[in-house]
């Protein structure tokens, strides 16, 4: 899977780079694309926080509150913050925690997973493969997890050892948090409930 040699310019992993005492040139982003922080508009903004246990709590009302709280957000905002989201905190730390490992492994292993730029799967440093572009400052591991037909567990690392079964169970909870939440939007917008899930090509599976 080592496919450095399929990027136009030598890989350089950001890992390798930290300790240099400046940020090398090539990952400084020009003034206009960098990210504003002195516009007054944004001194105050409050992204919508929506408890999403009221979806699935038994209570008709609840449900209807937390309905409307989705589709009024969608329409002012685009976006929103969930909790109580059914996936386990727990969980969540586990797989902060694995992919921190595997990124602390020795580079020589990582290499082993190294991406290319026909699919990006596996581990990698830039996006795009323009001669010269501004790179971010980061490095990443993109897996397929859906459809089915995409996922190869064989370009997921061995290391550490729990990783595989850490990020599987993971990705299982987000799924099913995807589909309460498209079973929402379909709700809102006057479809039927499986809707936007079919829509997908899959029939998302969740545990009410």
């Amino acid at each position: 899977m080592d496919c450095p040699r399929d990027w136009p310019e030598p890989i350089v992993r950001v890992q390798s780079l930290t300790a240099l005492p400046a940020i090398p040139d090539r990952y400084i982003k020009p003034p206009q694309d960098r990210p504003a922080t002195d516009t007054p508009e944004l001194t105050n903004i409050n992204i919508p926080l929506i408890n999403l246990s009221g979806l699935y709590a038994g209570d008709s009302g609840l449900r209807a509150t937390t309905l409307a709280q989705i589709s009024e957000a969608c329409r002012e905002w685009g976006f929103f913050q969930v909790v109580d989201h059914g996936v386990s905190p727990g969980l969540m730390d586990q797989a902060r925690d694995v992919w921190r490992e595997f990124f602390h492994l020795p580079m020589e292993i990582k290499q082993g997973y190294a991406n290319s730029p026909k699919t990006y799967e596996g581990y990698g440093s830039r996006l795009g493969v323009q001669k010269g572009a501004i790179l971010d400052w980061s490095d990443y591991y993109f897996l397929h997890y859906l459809p089915g037909t995409l996922k190869d567990h064989k370009k997921w690392p061995e290391m550490p050892p729990s990783l595989r079964s850490v990020v599987e169970e993971y990705m299982d909870q987000l799924v099913k948090l995807s589909g309460r939440l498209m079973k929402a939007f379909s709700i809102n917008l006057g479809l039927e409930e499986e809707y936007l899930q079919n829509a997908f090509g899959a029939r998302i599976s969740e545990h009410a």
